[in-house]
């Protein structure tokens, strides 16, 4: 949303001077930063459920969110042969790739080990249903190589890895 307000700002920048007047380069837009309260009703309106707290040390309210973890464990039928099995991981990327650029899916990975839980999915949905039906339209979960197991996590908003 954020970014959509800057290309406006700047279209409307341009479209707006006259012709002696300096184009601002985009750079130059500042991001506008939203309050937590505004966070929060956007996240309120679009269904999502949160909470909020004052951090102590730093005085700073902190959004936490409800997100979605799908386990992606093993399936029943995992016995394809080698070519069918690879064009499944194909299209299993893809999925996650798609979930990840259209905002439903925040991070995907697969586990290091070999064991019944290949790997995760956390979901940015506002409702389980949404996540379960995403994470259930992977091609590797309808071929029955995969199975989904999802629960309802909360983390805050705007932290990331380290």
């Amino acid at each position: 949303m954020r970014h959509i307000l800057a290309v406006i700002v700047l279209i409307l920048m341009v479209f707006s001077c006259g012709k002696n007047e300096k184009v601002i380069d985009k750079k130059e837009i500042k991001e506008v930063k939203y309050s937590a309260q505004q966070k929060k009703s956007d996240l309120i309106e679009r269904g999502f459920q949160i909470f909020d707290y004052v951090d102590e040390e730093t005085k700073d309210t902190v959004l936490m969110q409800e997100y979605f973890i799908a386990f992606l464990k093993s399936g029943p039928n995992r016995n394809q042969p080698k070519a069918e099995a690879d064009s499944l991981q194909k299209l299993h990327m893809a999925h996650l790739g798609k979930m990840y650029k259209l905002g439903y899916a925040d991070i995907s990975g697969p586990f290091g080990d070999d064991g019944e839980i290949r790997g995760i999915t956390i979901y940015n949905t506002p409702t389980m249903y949404m996540a379960d039906s995403l994470a259930n339209a992977d091609p590797m979960v309808k071929a029955g190589r995969l199975v989904i197991e999802i629960h309802p996590w909360w983390a805050a908003k705007g932290f990331g890895l380290r």
